[in-house]
């Protein structure tokens, strides 16, 4: 799942190339250069709305975890340090909400 900004033709091939499954809105403009074409535009790409909308989950996720300020400015030297501090900051913020 990706955003607007990496809705590119090539991109998407891209992906497709290395097997990727990919959701991707398409931007105003490209869909209107895309249907101003008509026929010979292609088909649209797929787009599956519920899928795209769960992307907000894990934005959300990564938002709150960055108001950790040492995840955020990483200062931990270490994969396995900075892997600690992530999964201590995870299950503090479990540990809010329930």
């Amino acid at each position: 799942m990706a955003d607007k900004a990496y809705s590119s033709r090539g991109f998407r091939a891209y992906l497709r190339h290395r097997g990727i499954a990919h959701t991707i809105q398409e931007k105003t403009d490209q869909r209107r250069h895309h249907l101003g074409r008509g026929r010979h535009g292609g088909r649209p790409p797929r787009f599956e709305r519920e899928v795209y909308r769960r992307r907000n989950i894990v934005e959300r996720c990564f938002n709150r975890l960055k108001g950790f300020r040492d995840n955020a400015t990483r200062y931990e030297k270490t994969a396995t340090s900075y892997q600690a501090a992530v999964t201590l900051a995870s299950f503090l913020l479990w540990a809010r909400s329930v």
